[in-house]
């Protein structure tokens, strides 16, 4: 399915993300943390709706992914539109601003239009899910950058940003959190009567800017996370990348 435009339909994201140019100090005895490594760490994107009657292979297929199973451990995200939610069901993950990322990564990939289910790996238009299983087309590089998070409050996120000699400089930054395991009876639209498990499911988004290379010190973002649904396994994800061209320039997921 195809579409141009964003239907008015969304979640409330009343967050806020802080970038700061100082030193991150140690780590809170007991707290979470993460730190990647030295390939850069593949970010595999989903586009979706409960709406779109073509999307369910796709949102069955990334439910099958594990971040921790998959080879190369990938940050997986499932963003939700909401421009099918005028065939009659609103889909209750959509926000505007995942449509907003999507036509970005359009103009990246010199795409003329949006659609669903889309599949992008490391910001690369990737339609070639479907019997790929859990592997995944990347190519590994050496990383130009470095991420520790911790979780700094029950939910505060802290991200210590080194840049190496090599890196871009201007480099961009978001936040995601993810949610698996939600199931959704659906009454309306094309998917009427079919219950569907969503996993990976973006539930807060949050774009932390561009900011220019630092190379004589740490970088530092901070996240105000949504909290812990009951029942919800929830990942903190960090995304670095060239804003270029959106390629991914490291990327690390915190279960807390």
């Amino acid at each position: 399915m195809q579409a141009s435009h964003c239907a008015s339909h969304h979640v409330r994201q009343c967050v806020t993300a802080i970038v700061a140019t100082v030193l991150c100090g140690p780590a809170l005895s007991g707290t979470c943390t993460a730190r990647s490594d030295a390939q850069v760490r593949p970010v595999i994107e989903l586009y979706t709706s409960q709406g779109c009657s073509s999307c369910p292979p796709a949102d069955r297929w990334l439910s099958s992914l594990s971040s921790e199973k998959t080879p190369g451990e990938p940050v997986i995200q499932a963003f939700h539109v909401a421009y099918w939610d005028y065939i009659g069901w609103v889909d209750r993950f959509a926000a505007p601003a995942h449509t907003q990322r999507q036509r970005q990564l359009a103009a990246w990939n010199g795409l003329r239009s949006i659609y669903t289910p889309q599949v992008l790996v490391n910001a690369r238009d990737w339609r070639q899910w479907r019997g790929a299983g859990d592997t995944i087309a990347y190519r590994s590089a050496p990383a130009r950058v470095r991420i520790e998070l911790r979780q700094s409050d029950t939910d505060a996120f802290e991200a210590t940003v080194t840049l190496l000699a090599d890196a871009p400089p201007v480099w961009g930054a978001y936040w995601t959190v993810t949610e698996d395991a939600h199931q959704t009876d659906v009454a309306a639209g094309e998917n009427t009567g079919e219950r569907l498990r969503n996993d990976h499911v973006v539930r807060q988004y949050v774009p932390a800017g561009q900011h220019r290379a630092r190379f004589d010190s740490a970088q530092t973002l901070v996240l105000h996370a949504v909290a812990v649904s009951t029942g919800h396994t929830r990942k903190i994800n960090l995304v670095l990348f060239d804003p270029r061209d959106g390629q991914t320039l490291q990327a690390l997921a915190l279960r807390c």
